[in-house]
Parts: structure tokens; sequence; C-alpha cells
């Protein structure tokens, strides 16, 4: 016989206990970027839906935030990589304050990855290079929508689609929007959290150290230090 749920769920009483093995510093990878290759196997080879999924937060320039779920489409040394449309809120947000901050939010398996750093647009080489793997409806639906544009109805952005899809029909190349392409966001932090019992998690945070590119060509390493929950 199944539960009937409560009309009114109350919160405050919703928790969970994780009951996972300890993640210390010395299984750590040397970088955070290898760390989260580890991660992301383990997630990509679960059942979570979408674990690409990541929670990106930007702000105004008076410190303003928000926050939205986009997929992750690709990473290496260089850091974090999502496509959007560049006219979008966030798209504006980033333009004027480079600052943002991803979560991954891995709950089921009892972990979340938190990164914070600066976003900025890869080359139209790298954005045409994805655009032509995407599914042709997808192609056509970032012509359609104006991200973040307020739109009269649904049926308006059909109408838009229908219209594009008849002008680019699935055996033509779409052109690739000039509003859109994507952003690399480089690390200067990334916490690696694993839940425990008793709210004692584990929190782990790799902090960029020297310089790179972006500073001036110096060396830079990571230094790993260990946060209260």
């Amino acid at each position: 016989m199944t539960s009937v749920p409560p009309e009114n769920p109350d919160p405050a009483v919703m928790r969970e206990q994780y009951r996972t093995t300890p993640l210390l510093e010395a299984d750590l990878a040397a970088t955070p970027m290898d760390q989260f290759a580890r991660w992301f196997k383990d997630v990509a080879v679960s059942d979570l839906h979408d674990p690409n999924a990541m929670v990106v937060s930007t702000a105004t320039p008076d410190g303003r935030p928000s926050s939205r779920t986009v997929l992750l489409k690709r990473y290496d040394d260089r850091g974090f990589v999502f496509f959007t449309n560049y006219t979008s809120r966030k798209g504006g947000e980033i333009e004027s304050n480079p600052f943002v901050s991803l979560l991954f939010p891995w709950h089921p398996l009892s972990r979340q990855v938190l990164v914070t750093g600066t976003a900025a647009r890869v080359g139209r080489d790298e954005t045409a290079a994805y655009f032509r793997t995407r599914p042709h409806g997808s192609q056509l639906g970032a012509w359609a929508s104006d991200q973040s544009t307020p739109i009269a109805s649904r049926e308006a952005l059909l109408q838009r689609y229908e219209e594009l899809a008849a002008r680019y029909p699935e055996d033509e190349q779409v052109p690739v929007p000039p509003q859109w392409g994507g952003f690399r966001v480089t690390p200067e932090t990334v916490e690696f959290w694993q839940g425990h019992e008793n709210r004692l998690h584990d929190r782990l945070r790799y902090v960029r150290e020297g310089g790179g590119e972006e500073h001036g060509g110096e060396e830079h390493g990571w230094r790993v230090e260990r946060l209260c929950p």
C-alpha cells in the first residue's frame, strides 16, 4: 500500500544521512581537472539524469546574482565549456562581470563539485565545430529563441521555429547564429564535496596559485585546503 503524501510537506523535517567513504587529501589527483575527470566518470556511468547538468551563477556589475541550469559540453586543463546565446541574461552578465560559479549537484552519489572562476568566449572555430554536432532541431532552436527576452506566446515561438524549419530542411546546413557560442570557465577554486553522516561532510578545495597566461605567463599550481562542513 502506497502512503499518501502530506498536503503541505514540511521541508524542515526533510533530511538524509549520507553514508560514504571518507574523501582524504592523499586520495586526490594532482590537479582539480584530473580529480573532476575521476568523479565525472563515476557519475556518467550512474543512473543520474543529465550528469553533465550544472548550475551557472552570474552577477551584474553591482552584484545582483542570477542562476540557471545548463549542460557542460567540454572540459580539459583549461576549464569548463558551455554554450549559450550571448545576448541572454547570463551572456550579458558575463560580458560585464566575468566572475562566475558552477555547481554540479550529484546528490544521488552524495557528491557536489563547486567551481569559482572567470568566463570568456571560446573561439568561433570551436563554437562552429560544436554547433555542427547538435541535432538539427537544436540548431534551429538556437535561431528561433532570443533567449531571455519576452515573447508574446508559445505559439509565436513555435511559428518562428516552423519558419526556420521550412528555410533549413534536414538536408541543408544551418549556419551558426552570430549571437550564439561558447564560454570557457577558467577555475580559480574547485571544491569537491563528499557527504557524510551527521553533516560531517568532506570539503576539499583546490586553490589556484601563481600565474598562468592570464597572469603574465608565470607557472601556476594548486594547493588543497580542507574546509569545515
